[in-house]
């Protein structure tokens, strides 16, 4: 897959998690447009290909904010990471508003978690500038009965929608959202079979650092999310987004990926 002018080989590579939000459900995450450039600089140097820049929590329950909001907490930290490192960003939205300011100020690729679905101009607003997107599987409500149909035809109609758009399939990965839309049986039957996913022609992308599918509080859940990046190795998965880039980094490499 290409992001910017980095094509990324088979193998695991880590995403990491630059947190512009004051609700984000795990409080040691949160940075403010003032330490961002020092987490961003943390991140790269333990490890982190891509930074995901985020500004709008979409913890279970969050409050949406506009994209003027998201804009307004992004675009600086945006800017001067740009500015100082040589490393794929991607900013996470699904208001095309957001992703066109995100793309003007050099952003690579738009993290959209309702997969091109809640905004009409999202994919000919990233086709426009050339980026890359994640496409992630969502609902409006809970899924029922057999996930699979549900989640790979989601995925397959915005795929669809990106390339028809004149988005390159090398620039598409998908990401099946654990923690979605999804029980917490439904979460761990997608991760445990993740690789079926792969089917669809894409790399895959996997987000489930320290989330409450694992039960106790967010500071409790590095250990199973490390686990969970061992698995992500084993099945193929490109991208792994997560919070703490040295010990998954540390993981990818005891895997041999």
């Amino acid at each position: 897959m290409i992001i910017g002018n980095k094509n990324f080989p088979c193998g695991t590579h880590v995403m990491a998690i630059i947190n512009l939000t004051p609700d984000s459900f795990f409080a040691g995450s949160r940075q403010t447009a003032d330490s961002a450039l020092f987490a961003a600089e943390r991140a790269i140097e333990e490890g982190a290909e891509v930074l995901d820049i985020g500004a709008q929590s979409t913890r279970p329950g969050y409050t949406e904010v506009s994209a003027e909001e998201e804009i307004s907490r992004f675009i600086g930290p945006l800017t001067q990471i740009k500015k100082r490192f040589d490393i794929p960003v991607s900013v996470d939205t699904y208001f095309s508003l957001s992703a066109r300011a995100a793309l003007d100020a050099g952003a690579d690729m738009i993290n959209d978690v309702w997969g091109l679905t809640h905004d009409d101009d999202m994919a000919s607003a990233i086709a426009s500038y050339g980026a890359s997107v994640c496409i992630m599987h969502n609902a409006r409500t809970p899924l029922s009965g057999d996930i699979w149909p549900q989640i790979e035809g989601f995925l397959r109609r915005s795929a669809a929608l990106a390339e028809s758009a004149g988005i390159g399939k090398d620039r598409i990965c998908l990401d099946g959202g654990i923690g979605f839309a999804k029980s917490r049986g439904q979460n761990f039957e997608l991760l445990n079979n993740y690789e079926r996913l792969a089917s669809l022609g894409y790399p895959l992308l996997l987000g489930v650092s320290r989330k409450s599918m694992f039960g106790g509080l967010p500071e409790e859940r590095l250990a199973l999310t490390v686990e969970a990046t061992r698995l992500a190795c084993e099945k193929g998965v490109l991208f792994v987004r997560v919070h703490d880039v040295k010990e998954n980094v540390a993981a990818i490499r005891g895997a041999g990926k």
